[in-house]
């Protein structure tokens, strides 16, 4: 993608595939009423979600992003969209992760895989060359690999791959990244695409971090498989803060604690 090239991440989201948005306002409503003090029934968490520590994703097609702003308006964390496949850096990538920082916001780099182009070590290589680092500062969270729907492909929704390659495949990132760098790859996808795409592994879910996307939602719903509770939840595509709006299931300490491998 040498332009952010795939019609953004998160307009592929808003208009492609898996995340079925019912409406913002119910979105909202159920946030709204979180803040009041209503319990929502999160999946392994039963915490509202004004209790929450928020959070976004972005990428190029943010560009140059008022950080300051985005800490005033009560972020504590943002993902950056640094590289797909091993061919594309986000040029924005390096002012806007190093900006987030200066605002005092944690962040962490995400990639998103083309699984068909090329190994999923080669491309955990790729990732890390360009940004996909991490260091136990309580600043830096552990890089992230962004898996779902081909983008360039509707009717090959998993890239052409059998859930063995598949699985093989992210097996293979997750392990040079854990090499490069010390952490395992938060791993985000949704529940539908992992378990048509994987075939349902739960291979993944004793020692990676699960960032699942439901969007319209008052909960996160059914998890992949594996998985007994999120780490980050990114519940719609817009909303206050730039880009898409994600929540952390945990304290803000415990954030913290995460983010330095804890």
């Amino acid at each position: 993608m040498a332009r952010d090239r795939i019609p953004s991440r998160h307009h592929r989201r808003r208009h492609r595939h898996r995340v079925r948005v019912r409406t913002l306002a119910a979105s909202v409503a159920a946030l709204t009423l979180a803040s009041a003090g209503t319990a929502i029934a999160f999946a392994g968490t039963p915490a509202s979600a004004g209790s929450l520590p928020r959070g976004h994703d972005v990428s190029s097609h943010q560009k140059d992003v008022d950080w300051p702003s985005v800490k005033a308006k009560g972020a504590k964390f943002v993902y950056i969209k640094a590289t797909e496949s091993t061919t594309y850096q986000s040029p924005y990538f390096d002012q806007q992760y190093a900006g987030a920082r200066d605002a005092g916001i944690m962040r962490g780099a995400y990639h998103f895989a083309l699984p068909d182009k090329s190994s999923g070590a080669e491309q955990a290589a790729y990732f890390v060359s360009h940004g996909g680092t991490w260091t136990a500062d309580g600043w830096t969270l552990p890089p992230a690999l962004d898996v779902e729907y081909d983008p360039y492909d509707k009717k090959h929704k998993c890239y052409g791959m059998s859930s063995a390659r598949m699985v093989d495949w992210i097996r293979s990132f997750s392990d040079e990244l854990h090499r490069e760098t010390g952490r395992r790859p938060v791993i985000y996808t949704t529940t539908h695409w992992w378990n048509l795409c994987t075939g349902g592994s739960s291979a993944f879910a004793a020692d990676h971090a699960l960032w699942i996307a439901r969007h319209g939602s008052a909960d996160a719903g059914a998890l992949p498989a594996g998985w007994s509770s999120w780490t980050f939840w990114q519940y719609d595509n817009s909303g206050s803060l730039p880009g898409d709006q994600n929540l952390f299931n945990g304290s803000a300490s415990r954030l913290r604690s995460f983010a330095k491998g804890h």
